[in-house]
């Protein structure tokens, strides 16, 4: 049976956004084994963003954009990461252990690459490929309260390698949400390699871009999620709206 590793919905969208969203799915193939995890594991946060998806389409749906979603777990392929990163097959996640990726060989990984992490990003290059340079790119994560034993405070992060155009304008329109605890570059940063797609697919072809983080916690229930989508969008449209008027300027 042929890996389906990623799938992109509204993809005729006409909104000036595309969203990719990485971690969108928990799913191990069979051919994978469940990576040797115990069943909690499965369905941790170490093998999936829990509410990314949905987060996803609810700003697909108030955008009109298309999203572009992985179809398969983290754990057999991070989609965030570049091939030669040991954390794109991760053999331990925070404090879960995955014996699936323990001692994988050069071929082994090299599988993985051309079955998942290729064609999703491929996917991604087809749907920016059709629109024009004045396009978005906002990737969409969730992330864990707590880390390591650390709780995390930050509620919604807004993330950006070297083009910081698109989350400076978003941080401009923070005070809208004085209730929401909104850190730039938190709980991760470039550092920590999370960049990687928007350095891949944006950066690489000059258009604006936002990485969002969630804690997960805040995507618990739909109420939830769909009040944490209306205050991104509080800040995501009026910082569009004000780079498409800055660009015509220029």
């Amino acid at each position: 049976m042929t890996l389906q590793p990623f799938e992109v919905i509204n993809p005729n969208g006409a909104g000036p956004v595309v969203i990719i969203c990485e971690h969108a799915s928990a799913h191990i193939p069979a051919i994978y084994d469940g990576l040797g995890l115990a069943p909690d594991d499965l369905k941790s946060h170490a093998a999936w963003d829990p509410g990314a998806l949905d987060l996803s389409l609810k700003l697909s749906k108030a955008l009109d954009g298309p999203v572009v979603a992985s179809a398969v777990s983290r754990l057999v392929y991070d989609c965030n990461r570049p091939p030669e990163a040991p954390s794109a097959m991760p053999a331990q996640s925070e404090l879960i252990k995955v014996p699936g990726n323990t001692g994988l060989t050069a071929a082994a990984r090299q599988g993985r690459t051309q079955a998942v992490y290729r064609p999703f990003c491929r996917a991604v290059s087809d749907v920016l490929a059709k629109r024009g340079p004045g396009t978005i790119v906002v990737t969409v994560h969730s992330f864990t309260p707590v880390y390591f034993g650390k709780p995390r405070n930050v509620e919604l992060g807004l993330l950006h390698d070297e083009d910081s155009r698109l989350v400076d304008l978003m941080l401009n329109h923070a005070g809208k949400l004085p209730n929401r605890k909104i850190a730039r570059n938190e709980p991760y940063g470039p550092a920590d390699g999370v960049t990687h797609s928007l350095k891949l697919h944006a950066v690489s072809r000059g258009l604006a871009n936002v990485m969002i983080e969630v804690r997960n916690d805040l995507l618990a229930t739909e109420e939830m999620a769909s009040e944490m989508a209306l205050d991104i969008l509080a800040l995501l449209i009026p910082a569009v709206n004000e780079l498409k008027k800055k660009e015509m300027v220029v």
